[in-house]
Order: structure tokens, then sequence, then C-alpha cells
């Protein structure tokens, strides 16, 4: 039976609406990080074309939030941890990778909530610890294991970079970033004791929270989040971090990473973040047509 008409306009006004809501949660370029050495630029490629579960979030601590105002504010109160915490926020800047799982238009909505409780949240760590904490994320961890079902769940990094190339990041069930060197023209190894990953958030509730007494799970629990640090960004150096619809781009029985995308960086690896970025995503699409949608982000000391 025909859907009559007057359904079906109102189910594209509400399906206009909801894009035009996802389209906000797109970084804009005043969001982007801007500090001393660091070169940024991400974007994600939806394979819908107007909305998907892939999505970035930069944190430049001192663009968002009045960072002198809240120094002054904590050593005033006694808090000199904080402040020094808060000072050592000028410069660094987060960044956030979400995948969630499946790519519809409407995926698009765990990636939302997940947005605004992440800079919600963002703003009560500054507060009270004057930097972003693991804690952070097992409290949104706990709260999209109660909230979505098995089946939705959200692959996640979030990674702090700083002036000095340090990297520190979390990784939930997403790809490892890559490191390409300027000075060796080819992708670095890492240790595995600094390539820890846990489950995606929304999986497994977290073990090492305050109410767990008050969480049931199937499943099982969690183990407390680590970090990997990482201090290998020399002059020149690319930071590739990447959702699984690159990690897994494939023609065929070949792989696009990480051996055709090491060779593209080696071409482009004197130029910009973004024509790099630029440069990568038109490689990938001449390799042969997305199956997911595509995050990627590159970071390159100057």
């Amino acid at each position: 039976m025909d859907m009559p008409r007057g359904l079906l306009r109102q189910l594209i006004g509400e399906l206009d609406n909801f894009k035009n809501i996802t389209r906000r949660l797109l970084p804009q370029p005043e969001e982007v990080p801007r500090f001393e050495g660091i070169d940024v630029f991400g974007s994600s490629r939806w394979l819908n074309s107007v909305a998907g579960g892939d999505l970035i979030i930069y944190l430049d601590f001192k663009q968002r939030f009045d960072l002198n105002a809240r120094v002054e504010h904590a050593e005033s109160n006694g808090r000199s941890q904080v402040a020094r915490n808060l000072t050592r926020c000028q410069k660094t800047a987060g960044i956030a990778i979400l995948d969630v799982a499946g790519h519809r238009v409407t995926d698009a909505s765990l990636a939302a909530m997940l947005h605004q409780a992440l800079l919600v949240g963002a703003t009560y760590e500054l507060d009270m610890f004057g930097e972003i904490t693991r804690r952070l994320f097992e409290n949104l961890n706990t709260a999209f294991c109660r909230s979505s079902d098995e089946h939705k769940f959200i692959a996640m990094t979030y990674g702090e970079i700083s002036e000095d190339g340090r990297f520190w990041f979390l990784s939930a069930a997403q790809p490892f970033p890559l490191i390409f060197s300027h000075q060796f023209d080819r992708f670095m190894d890492v240790s595995e004791d600094q390539r820890v990953s846990f489950p995606p958030l929304g999986l497994l509730p977290s073990l090492d929270t305050i109410d767990r007494s008050a969480t049931t799970s199937h499943l099982g629990f969690k183990d407390q989040y680590a970090m990997n640090h990482w201090a290998l960004m020399g002059a020149g150096d690319i930071l590739v971090l990447q959702t699984d619809g690159l990690a897994e781009h494939h023609n065929g029985r070949e792989a696009y990473v990480p051996d055709r995308l090491e060779e593209k960086l080696r071409e482009v690896k004197h130029l910009s973040a973004k024509e790099i970025f630029d440069a990568i995503m038109s490689d990938l699409i001449a390799f042969s047509d997305p199956k997911d949608d595509i995050t990627l982000v590159i970071i390159k000391r100057r």
C-alpha cells in the first residue's frame, strides 16, 4: 500500500531536520587545534554522503575555555595542582574520533549523544582537576552501557597532543594511530606495551566505578582504562588517526593500509596537514570505492 503523501512529506521533513542537526556537530574551522609547531587537519567521509556514525571532536583547550581565568580562579582558591594542570593545557589539545556501529543516517544520533556528553564532561573535568582524566571515560562508558542496546556501541580514540610532539591516548576498539617518520621515510614500530586497547564504549560497563553495585552486566565488566604514551614525533613526522573505514579499506585482497598509505605519505610528506589529507583521500577513492564511513586526522609536527 502506498504511503499517504502527507505522511511522506512529514517523514522527509523529519529526516531533513535530523540532517541539519547532525551537520552542526561537524567541527568548524575555528575549532581545529592551533599551536606552535603542530599542524592539524581531519574530516569524515560518510558512506551515505549525508550523515553517519563517524565523528571528530576537537578540544583545543585554550580556544574552547578561558584558561587564564580558570588558572586565576584555581590559584585564588588554593588549588595549586589544578592551576598547574590548566597551565599545561595551554600547550595541549584533545582530539576524539568516534565510530558508531553502523553507518546509517540515524546512527549519527548516538555520536551526537557522546559529542555533547564529552564536551559537558570536559568542562567538569577542568573544574575539578584542571585536565581530562580517565574518570570521564569510565563514566561515559557506563552511561552508554545503560542507555543503548548491546548492538549499538562506539569505538573511540581520545588523544592529546602537545607542542613538543608528545601524544597520549586512550583506545577503545579503534585502529591504532600510525606514526610516519620523516627521517626514516616509513611507519615506525611501537612496542606492544604502548598499544593497549579496550572494548568499545557501551559494550561492557566499567569495573572501576563507585556505582558498580548498581550496575548489572551479563557480559561482565571492563578493566580500568589506561593511556598509551607516545613520544616519537620529530620534526616533519606525521601522526595518522583513523577509523576502521580507512584501516580496513581494500581492493579485492589488497589492503590500502599500511603499504599503499605509506607509499602515498612518502610522496606528500613535505605538504601541509590539509594537503596530505586531501592527497590520501583522493588516492584511497582511486584505489577502490569506500564501503564504510571513513575518518582521517593528520597531525604533522612542523
